[in-house]
């Protein structure tokens, strides 16, 4: 993983740098690759909100409606909440990773 810390407004988040050299010795250059997430038991990559929101229902999650700007999802049996940009096309691997951590071996962050 490489990037830059970013802080503002109080908040510190990784920016992905996607002119980075790769570790790798076999990829040479700065080469982008994109991260999908992936519902570990079916092995399926999440490519709609829809999606994503039937596999966290099933989960216990629950949709809040408060913010208009953001998906927002709570378990009642823990203190988390999953923030999600309102565009899937907007949705990062900081994100991807929020709901990785939130929901321990039924997703997983790939490179595509």
């Amino acid at each position: 993983m490489s990037g830059v810390w970013w802080f503002e407004n109080g908040v510190v988040r990784l920016v992905e740098n996607p002119g980075a050299e790769s570790y790798e010795g076999s990829r040479q250059g700065s080469q982008r690759r994109r991260k999908v997430l992936v519902h570990t038991a079916s092995n399926e990559v999440i490519t709609s909100y829809s999606a994503l929101e039937q596999k966290l229902s099933s989960l216990g999650w629950e949709r809040y409606y408060d913010d208009p700007d953001l998906l927002q999802f709570h378990k009642r049996s823990t203190v988390h909440l999953i923030s999600l940009p309102k565009d899937f096309n907007k949705l990062k691997s900081m994100h991807m990773y929020d709901i990785v951590v939130k929901n321990r071996n039924v997703f997983e962050v790939r490179d595509m």
